[in-house]
């Protein structure tokens, strides 16, 4: 049975069970405000240590300033994890970033990652926000995932996520 259970500091290490690869046939590209379709077809593997260095890094910080991050166990391995971003971004600075979310491979499309972003949501409610911010990777998986959950692409892109992932689809979730 999984669990969601909050995350703090001290969990950082686990995100190492997390096995992130994935079969990429389809990505998308923003196209003058629509999303395009790109057929893409290859293997996305699982992060190395560096990749899992940064990751760590990043949850690592955010916790460390007021993040939030969920974790889906079974039992005591976990299978997936999101983070809440402790910043607020927008024009009227209500919406706050979902920063991380990943599910391991093999328990993926069971409903895993509705759960954390629920949780999340919730945290993100209590804090104010009236939107989730998502800078999603572009692959299919993700953008279906999150509009699945009511979210739509964004016109008010955050430049600065922008800078760092420009081939992001920037999306919006009304809490």
């Amino acid at each position: 049975m999984i669990k969601i259970i909050q995350m703090g500091h001290a969990d950082s290490h686990k995100i190492r069970e997390i096995d992130r690869s994935e079969t990429i046939d389809l990505i998308y590209k923003m196209n003058n405000g629509s999303l395009e379709e790109v057929k893409a077809g290859h293997e996305c593997p699982n992060w190395n240590e560096e990749n899992y260095r940064a990751i760590i890094s990043r949850y690592e910080y955010e916790i460390n300033n007021g993040g939030t991050a969920y974790g889906a166990f079974d039992a005591d391995k976990l299978v997936g994890f999101g983070v809440l971003a402790h910043k607020f971004r927008g024009r009227e600075n209500n919406q706050l970033q979902i920063d991380l979310m990943y599910v391991t491979r093999q328990y993926r499309r069971q409903g895993i990652g509705s759960q954390i972003l629920h949780a999340l949501s919730k945290v993100a409610i209590a804090e104010g926000a009236k939107y989730l911010y998502i800078s999603s990777t572009e692959t299919e998986s993700a953008v279906k995932f999150y509009s699945s959950c009511g979210s739509t692409t964004t016109t008010e892109i955050d430049k600065e996520l922008f800078e760092k992932e420009p081939d992001d689809i920037h999306m919006i979730r009304t809490l």
